[in-house]
């Protein structure tokens, strides 16, 4: 009998009894859509993601503190700081690879200014800062090198910032105070964003020698960051800053380095590993339902089986063969599963889409998660109907025709 009737057969026989059909696909129905949502808000999130880490800066390389040791037990990354201005000196001067570095000194205050106050984070950048972070201005403009070496008291807000100080205005030239220090605005960022959680539109940045002199008052850095032409540079650049920076802090040849650096690639790759994670969890726990859709199958594969004795007696009387009876009986099942599949593709595409227009996040179904849950649907109906198909094809011709 050719394929294409025998998926005939299967249909047609399935829509004999269609409530009893669809009460046996809907493990697989739901068992589909919840995977299906699954990975679909997992791979929306891995790419919310992605394009955050890509808003934070142009090929941006990134210098922090290293590790305390006590009692050999690792006191955590940025414990044991060793970041000074020279360092950054050094790498201005030295490290040819890198198109722009500088310091970070952070530090949290309350802003006063327009219409209330506003507790944010206050850095202390360099110049190169702008371009390293690919910042644009709502208002106003960068600071200039002769305001770095001048100490000048002038600061550019974040957007978060701008908004609940100076909301609907534009504040350029208007006096802002940090810690009892007036300051003049001279430029309002462009929103970036959140990035895993954090506003990096909530700041104010100044020049770092400001910063130093005039509100931290501390000699380390928080952290070095630094840009490099092109992506393909990165891994040198790295390299070449790890040397720079194992000579400024005077690092024997044995010794571990006092620092780390990461760069944006290493970033990502830590927030989407989480997330990975948790959506193959997720698809796990779903998944069970496609195990309990199968054995439903199983189950009504049987019984269909058993009703259907005589009818399989017939044909093998007129010269069916078992592999055909069998292979009758198996096309069902995968018929049965992949529709089953199929309507669990579009609930969990659907789903998918409500919950992004409800929740706001960002919800995206890659192809090769629908070839999967078909394929996958497709498989269950192999596997589960197989034992049942066994059953009908090794009955007995004349026993089955006495089957009442």
């Amino acid at each position: 009998m050719k394929t294409a009737t025998l998926v005939r057969v299967a249909v047609q026989s399935i829509l004999k009894n269609k409530l009893r059909a669809f009460l046996t696909m809907l493990g697989i129905v739901i068992g589909v859509g919840a995977v299906i949502i699954m990975v679909g808000v997992g791979y929306g999130a891995q790419s919310s993601i992605e394009k955050q880490i890509s808003g934070l800066g142009t090929n941006m390389v990134m210098i922090t503190p290293g590790e305390s040791r006590q009692g050999g037990v690792s006191m955590g990354s940025g414990s044991f700081n060793r970041l000074r201005i020279g360092d950054y000196d050094k790498l201005k001067r030295e490290a040819y690879l890198v198109s722009g570095v500088s310091p970070v000194i952070s530090t949290w205050t309350q802003a006063i200014g327009g219409q209330g106050n506003w507790r944010t984070s206050v850095n202390g950048v360099s110049t190169d800062y702008q371009a390293i972070r690919d910042l644009n201005f709502a208002y106003g403009t960068w600071f200039t090198e002769n305001d770095v070496r001048a100490m000048r008291k002038v600061t550019v807000l974040g957007a978060t910032v701008a908004k609940n100080l100076y909301p609907d205005t534009d504040p350029v030239g208007e006096q802002i105070q940090l810690r009892n220090v007036p300051f003049t605005i001279i430029g309002v960022l462009q929103s970036k964003g959140q990035v895993m959680g954090m506003d990096f539109d909530d700041v104010v940045l100044m020049p770092y020698t400001t910063a130093r002199s005039r509100l931290s008052g501390w000699s380390r850095l928080n952290f070095i960051v630094a840009s490099t032409f092109s992506p393909s540079d990165i891994p040198a650049a790295q390299d070449e800053i790890r040397l720079i920076m194992r000579e400024a802090h005077d690092i024997g040849q044995f010794e571990e380095d006092d620092f780390t650096i990461r760069n944006q690639d290493e970033l990502a790759s830590a927030a989407q590993s989480a997330t990975q994670i948790m959506t193959m969890l997720l698809a796990a726990i779903a998944s069970i339902s496609l195990l309990v859709g199968g054995i439903g199958i199983m189950n009504i594969m049987l019984v269909s089986v058993t009703e259907r004795t005589r009818e399989i007696g017939i044909r093998m009387a007129i010269g069916a063969r078992g592999s055909d009876v069998l292979t009758q009986f198996l096309i069902e099942s995968v018929v049965m599963s992949v529709m089953g599949g199929l309507i669990g593709l579009a609930i969990g595409i659907f789903g998918g889409m409500i919950i992004g227009w409800v929740t706001g996040w960002n919800t995206a179904t890659p192809p090769q998660a629908i070839v999967l849950a078909v394929g996958f649907s497709a498989a269950i109906g192999i596997f589960f109907g197989w034992y049942p198909a066994r059953q009908a094809a090794a009955l007995n011709p004349i026993q089955a025709l006495r089957y009442e």
